[in-house]
């Protein structure tokens, strides 16, 4: 008896285990769905019980070693007011637990459209899924190694990060 009550409740805790979240935060690197090549490094973290996504580096055009960090910023995002740089950018904002999956907002700097997220871990890796409407397309995140930052990078404390929402850009009306 004791035997099935054990396995009913080993049984029932499985099967909620999927219904809720698995946390997101951490480093990740960027990868582009087309090339399969890294195009930068994320800081996801959590402010006041969401979730936002922060550029920490970017890398070269082969995808290979960092070509600039939050310490060190060249290339600015255009879609954005202020043009401020893509290091140091929180792109992904207001993200909160819905079922296994984190809803919210992210952006695309370079274009300044916002679209409506989803972000997952699935197998160790970060979905993130951009949506409009119904329509939609998922990138796969892997885990930042060591091996993937600079020599000499100081990893950001993340409890420090407060967020700053990005002001997108008006296009013009022709």
């Amino acid at each position: 008896m004791k035997e099935k009550v054990l396995l009913s409740v080993l049984s029932i805790l499985t099967f909620c285990s999927g219904l809720f979240a698995e946390s997101i935060g951490g480093f990740w690197k960027s990868m582009d769905e087309e090339s399969g090549k890294a195009r930068s490094l994320v800081a996801v973290y959590e402010y006041e019980g969401k979730y936002y996504g922060r550029i920490i580096g970017t890398f070269d055009d082969n995808g290979i070693k960092i070509d600039e960090t939050i310490y060190s910023p060249k290339s600015r995002a255009p879609g954005v007011v202020g043009e401020p740089y893509y290091c140091g950018l929180d792109f992904i904002w207001n993200l909160e637990p819905s079922g296994y999956k984190y809803k919210g907002k992210i952006m695309d700097p370079r274009e300044g459209k916002v679209y409506n997220a989803e972000l997952w871990v699935a197998d160790g890796k970060l979905i993130v899924r951009g949506k409009w409407f119904a329509f939609g397309r998922n990138q796969t995140w892997l885990p930042a190694l060591e091996r993937d930052y600079p020599k000499g990078f100081k990893k950001p404390d993340v409890s420090t990060f407060v967020p700053v929402i990005p002001e997108i850009k008006q296009k013009d009306l022709e």
